[in-house]
């Protein structure tokens, strides 16, 4: 974004400067030194630069803040979002250095002592010399093939962002609502907490509309994992065999409150406590990795021992465990009425009410049963799900507004070079026209320079989209670096606003009177 923008700010001070050629051989010929006009020059360039630098500093603070809102809680708690004096140092030095690199060409150029020669024969401005059009097309051509790499890049990672979106979670994640208590923090034990757990399970379940309660202690799409190695009846292991597997402890009825299909045997039941035969629950990733076979039920199984003292008692499809992104892992799991130690629950509550509603009921249940007792994280399932993938809802969209912001200052750039180029041939076409060449063909002249810059900045714009793309192909999820789709959208979008900042400087060299051209000075 900042060599485009410094790529436009060199085109402009190149005009600026061919405008001001005259002014310069005045200052000259009185007795003005090359150095000092120089000086002049940069320094407006660097005070252009500076009142930019300014300008960024606002922009920088509603960037920010459209940041913090696209991060999840957990993020702005722990991280702090301010415009620090050593961003505001390390803007001014950049603000700096690019007025005086991007101004000092058109500021040499301008002052060049042959320049004056030049113009008492009369021989035309700067600006129209070869060298100097040239430089200007580079600068555009250049500036197409950044704006086709962003563009490819958003591209990228917008249909990356659409397949996240798109993931089967393998659970039903509408109108539920979500948070966690722990009264351990409050001096509850072990027992007391499974008791007051209880109690907002049946409270809970009470509430107007709710249509199921369950609860958990590895709160689901989180980010957290939380796993230890088993023993599996009939699954031989060796001193290096991986034997690790995802844990959960959950409610009653777990499994069908989320809507995951138990393949065999049965969910959990409020019977399933420390005082009855322990047993799990285990996913298709974990019967497939511990060769379980078709018979998992009834199989036995241990945690971190041999023993086998767990009798699993059903098979479940498979769901996503800790990110959206991730492959499912095998999971087993456990009623949390059976753990020894236990000093905080997630409850996950579904309802067919609206679930601003819902959370007041879970509010006045909380104040019943213990008002000392804070309501920790509570938010809809599907918050807890975007919040799981807003590093790529973040780069998708911070790509994009770039992208779009590279494309228009790109088209400025493209639609001010070949104004100007229209204005500096304005002779050259009216003789073409008065020689018989038509509206037609002017206006095919000017696309025909539009093209090639396209076409050159195009290509080099698409082989560093490549090398973006294999750069941050662990970002994409589901999707090749050199998706075809994404590379014909953004090259066709980019084609089609490079002849739109075309044609308006095409349709003004069609236009010209050829009489009005020839006396043209």
């Amino acid at each position: 974004m900042l060599l485009i923008a410094c790529a436009n700010i060199a085109n402009l001070l190149l005009a600026r400067a061919a405008n001001r050629a005259m002014e310069m051989a005045v200052r000259l010929s009185l007795g003005a030194t090359r150095r000092q006009l120089v000086a002049q020059l940069l320094t407006e360039s660097i005070l252009l630069a500076l009142l930019g630098g300014l300008v960024s500093l606002v922009v920088a603070y509603w960037t920010l803040n459209g940041i913090v809102r696209m991060l999840p809680p957990e993020a702005t708690s722990t991280m702090t979002f301010n415009i620090s004096a050593m961003a505001v140092l390390f803007t001014a030095a950049l603000s700096l250095f690019t007025g005086v690199v991007f101004g000092l060409i058109p500021a040499i150029q301008s002052t060049r002592p042959d320049l004056v020669t030049d113009l008492r024969n009369n021989s035309g401005k700067l600006a129209g010399g070869r060298g100097a059009a040239r430089f200007r097309t580079s600068l555009v051509t250049a500036q197409i093939a950044l704006s086709m790499a962003l563009l490819i890049s958003a591209g990228l990672f917008i249909k990356s962002l659409r397949n996240v979106s798109r993931v089967d979670l393998g659970i039903k994640i509408d109108n539920m609502v979500t948070f966690n208590i722990s009264p351990s923090l409050s001096g509850y034990d072990t027992t007391r907490a499974k008791a007051l757990f209880a109690r907002y399970e049946q409270e809970l379940s009470a509430l107007p509309g709710v249509t199921g309660v369950t609860s958990s202690l590895v709160p689901i799409l989180s980010g957290d994992n939380w796993g230890n190695s088993v023993s599996v009846e009939g699954f031989k292991k060796q001193p290096d065999t991986d034997d690790e597997s995802q844990f959960n402890a959950v409610g009653p009825t777990y499994f069908t409150t989320f809507g995951v299909p138990v393949l065999a045997g049965r969910d959990f039941r409020a019977g399933d406590a420390a005082t009855t035969a322990k047993v799990a629950i285990v996913n298709e990733a974990f019967a497939k990795k511990f060769n379980l076979g078709s018979q998992v039920v009834g199989k036995q199984m241990s945690i971190s021992t041999d023993s086998l003292n767990i009798e699993i008692v059903g098979l479940v499809k498979d769901s996503k465990y800790a990110k959206v992104k991730d492959k499912v892992p095998p999971v087993y799991t456990i009623p949390y009425r059976q753990m020894d130690h236990l000093g905080s629950l997630l409850f996950y509550v579904r309802s067919s009410l609206p679930t601003d509603q819902v959370m007041r009921g879970i509010h006045d249940v909380s104040k019943r049963l213990d008002p000392n007792l804070p309501i920790e994280d509570l938010k809809t399932l599907p918050q807890q799900v975007r919040e799981n993938v807003f590093l790529d809802r973040m780069i998708s969209t911070m790509s994009a507004a770039f992208a779009a912001l590279a494309t228009l200052l790109a088209a400025i750039g493209l639609y001010g070079v070949l104004a100007y180029s229209v204005a500096q041939r304005t002779r050259e076409i009216g003789v073409r026209m008065a020689l018989g060449a038509d509206g037609a063909r002017v206006q095919r002249m000017v696309l025909r320079q539009v093209s090639v810059m396209t076409l050159i900045g195009g290509v080099i714009g698409v082989a560093g989209a490549i090398a973006l793309g294999k750069g941050a192909q662990s970002l994409l999820y589901q999707l090749q670096a050199y998706d075809p789709f994404v590379f014909a959208t953004a090259i066709a979008l980019l084609v089609l606003v490079a002849l739109g900042a075309g044609y308006l400087p095409a349709l003004r060299a069609s236009r010209i009177d050829p009489m009005t051209a020839l006396r043209y000075e």
